[in-house]
């Protein structure tokens, strides 16, 4: 698979969201907005991420998305402003159009997915599991569309 994965989620998105409830905050409507730019010879994508509710920001992220050098392999660094620092990289998937990472942490498994309609939208579902990936409960779905 060549670097063009990760440039499919490079540049300037903004979607609507819909937040579960969870052990982490009251569910919602809110507003995300993602800028992405390619790194190190396409082999890296850096995402910055902001979501909005009520007009104010609920959580911010900073995220490293790597190819590696296996076929179809990736990880993925996750940063929060709710204090989640990787100890070590989510591991990742690509499949058609879908890339899948699912992240460990002393709290639990977060899974993100995300599923390209076209070359100008996306999804992404995130959902969390605290007993291994057994039962997965929704975080976050939301659908974004590049903007110029």
């Amino acid at each position: 698979m060549t670097a063009n994965v990760l440039a499919r989620l490079a540049g300037d998105w903004q979607g609507d969201e819909t937040i579960a409830t969870t052990r982490w905050g009251q569910g919602g409507a809110a507003v995300g907005y993602v800028t992405a730019r390619v790194a190190l010879n396409g082999r890296a994508l850096v995402q910055d991420y902001r979501e909005e509710r009520d007009g104010n920001t609920s959580l911010q992220a900073h995220a490293v998305f790597v190819m590696e050098p296996e076929h179809d392999q990736y990880s993925l660094y996750w940063f929060d402003s709710y204090g989640f620092v990787p100890g070590m990289p989510a591991p990742g998937v690509w499949n058609g159009d879908s890339l899948t990472f699912v992240r460990s942490s002393p709290r639990g498994q977060t899974r993100h997915v995300y599923v390209f309609e076209d070359d100008d939208v996306f999804t992404l579902k995130l959902e969390s599991s605290f007993d291994g990936g057994v039962k997965w409960e929704p975080v976050m779905s939301g659908r974004y569309r590049r903007v110029a």
